[in-house]
């Protein structure tokens, strides 16, 4: 069977060109993803974690399968030439997924929102080791940075008496980290898919396995959620779904190191809405922690555009 050829839409001549259009649908859609934390936030506390997983990737196929369907793709979205590497990405995404959820239901929005950033910087590290990458002096030094950060995170929560939220904060803690581990595995994964796989074969394939572990965990303990959790679930999943096709549309707008700045303004909106919803006050090593993770990923955008170095488009990979 051939390749499939790249499926990223084609784009009208000259789209490209437009940033401001590209930068506002990617806000709008870190806007949406921060929605989508804060429904799981809400719902997480009477609903498990394996139902919660089901419903976001369930219900999500529905904007997905649109714009399938809108592209034309037809039946031609599942040819694959990897399957196995489609199950390496799917297996190391939805474990993320498990662990982010957990962080989130135990961490304040914000700090669980800022340990996610330690993906890319891990990332990084794991190119080096699996697909043989080089990375330079300048990038190596803004990882470090960067892990200093989420140190500085981490450290309110690390103490004899963590600040928030006792043992249960440090089990957070620890699916935090691991949460982005799994994501550092899966984009590596995503980066091998990507030279030959279509970005919505990628999605799909991801979304249907992801569905499918959630349901498998039916019986270690599911509810049946009251009607206003029955919106909640079905929301996480809509929403996360399209905020998904924003974040693509974004770059058919605009270079990736146009757009990539503003991944970061997820962590500024799940911040406000851990204050005015959750009241949720960081601690101040939090906030700084956060102002490191961004300095240091800007620091790494900055200076790949200044080479003019190829900087891989995030669209498949979301943050949860």
């Amino acid at each position: 069977m051939s390749a499939p050829a790249r499926s990223s839409p084609p784009h009208p001549a000259g789209r490209r060109d437009r940033p401001l259009v590209g930068i506002g649908f990617k806000l709008v859609s870190t806007l949406l993803f921060a929605v989508m934390i804060g429904l799981i936030k809400v719902v997480a506390e009477r609903v498990p974690t394996g139902e919660i997983v089901f419903a976001r990737n369930f219900f999500a196929l529905i904007p997905v399968a649109i714009a399938i369907i809108a592209a034309r793709d037809g039946l031609g979205v599942f040819r694959t030439r990897h399957p196995f590497g489609h199950v390496w990405r799917a297996s190391a995404g939805v474990v993320a997924m498990i662990l982010s959820f957990e962080a989130i239901a135990r961490l304040p929005i914000a700090d669980a929102t800022a340990l996610s950033y330690a993906a890319p910087l891990i990332t990084t590290a794991l190119a080096v080791v699996l697909l043989g990458e080089t990375v330079r002096a300048y990038r190596w030094f803004a990882v470090v940075v960067g892990l200093a950060g989420v140190v500085v995170v981490l450290w309110p929560h690390l103490t004899l008496e963590p600040a928030v939220g006792g043992s249960r904060a440090l089990i957070g803690v620890a699916c935090a980290v691991a949460a982005a581990f799994f994501v550092a595995l899966a984009m590596i994964a995503v980066r091998s898919l990507t030279k030959t796989e279509a970005t919505r074969t990628i999605v799909l394939y991801f979304t249907l396995v992801s569905s499918l572990v959630g349901l498998a965990t039916l019986p270690f303990g599911w509810v049946m959620p009251t009607p206003m959790d029955a919106v909640l679930l079905v929301s996480i999943g809509l929403v996360g779904g399209v905020a998904q096709l924003f974040m693509t549309q974004s770059y058919g707008y605009a270079d990736a190191s146009v757009i990539a700045p503003f991944e970061y303004a997820t962590m500024v909106w799940t911040l406000i809405a851990g204050l005015v919803v959750f009241d949720e006050v960081p601690a101040p090593l939090v906030l700084v922690g956060m102002a490191i993770i961004i300095g240091s990923g800007l620091m790494i955008i900055w200076r790949e555009r200044r080479l003019g170095l190829p900087r891989p488009e995030r669209e498949v990979e979301p943050p949860t």
